[in-house]
Parts: C-alpha cells; sequence; structure tokens
C-alpha cells in the first residue's frame, strides 16, 4: 500500500494492552452483549436526543466501501410520525402473514410468536429508520457510485445496536418488506433505498422474550481455526 504524509495520517488509539488486559476488554464486552434481546415490549418513557445521536455517531465512524459511508440515519421520535410508520408496516405486515409469505418462513417465525400488529412503534419513543444510498461519496454534494453498500450499512447497523445496548436502551429490528413507504414518510430520496427500522427505547416493566431466542450457537458450531 502506498502511503505519504499528503494522504496518511499516523494510526492512533490502539496502544499495546497485555494479554490480561485484551481478555478483560474482550469477556466485559462480550458478557454485555449477551444480555441484548430482542423487545416488543417498551415504556413510554422518551429517551433524550443527544444519547441517540451518541449512538448514531458510533455507527457512522463504521467501515464501509471506499469509506463512501453509504448510509442515513432517520430518527423518528414524534408520535404522530411514528404512528404513520406503524400503520403502513402493518399494511405489509398483514399481506406477509396473509399469504405472502412461505409456510416454512412462517414455521421458523411460529416459536417467536409474531404478528401482524406492532404496538410497539407507538409506544417505543424512537425508530430509526436506515436507508442505504446507492451514489454518494464523503464530501458534501458528492454523486459517485457506492460500493459495497449492503455489507457497510449491515456493519453500521451492528455498530448502532451495540451502542443502543451499551447505553442501556432495549431494541427491535423490524424489516417489513417491501419498506418504500419510508422513503415518502421520512422524506429521503427515491435513489436511497430503507435497510431496516430500529425500534428503541426503555423496556417495558414485565418486558418478555421467547425462549426460542435464548438459544445461541455454542462457538464450536461458528468457528474454527484452520
Amino acid at each position: 500500500m502506498k502511503t505519504s504524509d499528503e494522504t496518511h495520517v499516523p494510526l492512533e488509539g490502539y496502544g499495546e494492552p497485555d494479554h490480561e488486559e485484551m481478555m478483560l476488554r474482550a469477556h466485559g464486552f462480550r458478557d454485555r452483549l449477551h444480555t441484548r434481546r430482542s423487545v416488543r415490549n417498551f415504556k413510554p418513557k422518551p429517551v433524550a436526543r443527544d444519547v441517540i445521536e451518541a449512538c448514531v455517531a458510533t455507527a457512522a465512524s463504521a467501515p464501509s466501501g471506499a469509506n463512501h459511508q453509504p448510509w442515513y440515519f432517520a430518527c423518528v421520535d414524534t408520535p404522530e410520525r411514528r404512528h404513520e410508520i406503524r400503520l403502513a408496516a402493518e399494511a405489509e405486515e398483514r399481506e406477509f402473514y396473509g399469504g405472502r409469505a412461505s409456510a416454512d418462513w412462517l414455521d421458523a417465525l411460529a416459536p417467536i410468536g409474531t404478528d401482524a400488529d406492532k404496538p410497539y412503534m407507538d409506544v417505543a419513543p424512537v425508530l430509526i429508520c436506515i436507508f442505504a444510498q446507492r451514489r454518494g461519496g464523503v464530501d458534501p454534494g458528492d454523486d459517485k457510485k457506492n460500493y459495497y453498500i449492503h455489507e457497510s450499512v449491515g456493519i453500521a447497523t451492528g455498530f448502532l445496536l451495540a451502542a443502543l445496548h451499551e447505553a442501556g436502551l432495549a431494541t427491535l429490528v423490524h424489516t417489513p418488506n417491501p419498506m418504500s413507504f419510508l422513503n415518502r414518510i421520512c422524506g429521503r430520496p427515491e435513489t436511497e433505498k430503507p435497510y431496516l427500522i430500529v425500534v428503541a427505547g426503555h423496556p417495558a416493566d414485565d418486558a418478555m422474550v421467547p425462549r426460542h431466542a435464548l438459544k445461541k450457537k455454542p462457538l464450536s458450531e461458528v468457528m474454527r481455526w484452520l
């Protein structure tokens, strides 16, 4: 890789922790994220905008193809617009559960107990609608082709979920299909593709999660050394 003082700066922020410190950090982060669950019961308790902004800033620091950062986060906290999104999402979900979904897909969802009703979209204080940008660039006004768009936005979404959990908020990923209604409601151009909705807020005191969701594959089934 070619480098020069004009195009590169020294790497910062890593240091050289010893093995014990590395394990403490790795296990501490793992243990915190292992408590994350997809939540469908929220309190109507508001969340300060600066908390959401800090979490989105973390997401926006994710790596991306050619560093084009092909994402946009439309954060919706007004009750009227959240309700509008709920109604549009439920309309698509009724189509999904009413015949669009295959029998295998519905069978896979059965242990979770989901259906077309999404009342949590009215209750949770924030809906983060994530858009993938087909064109853009690192500088304002750029209109370049973006690369590895879905991979990049997927990584940023993972950063966002981790940041929200670290801040003490419960989350749910919702992906109605199709989601083109989000462009209209959120005022985003047709050149952006809705990626998913992150529902965020404080979990209800009586929130429950499916036992099925607690089943996680052991490390031996998801990795090996080669």
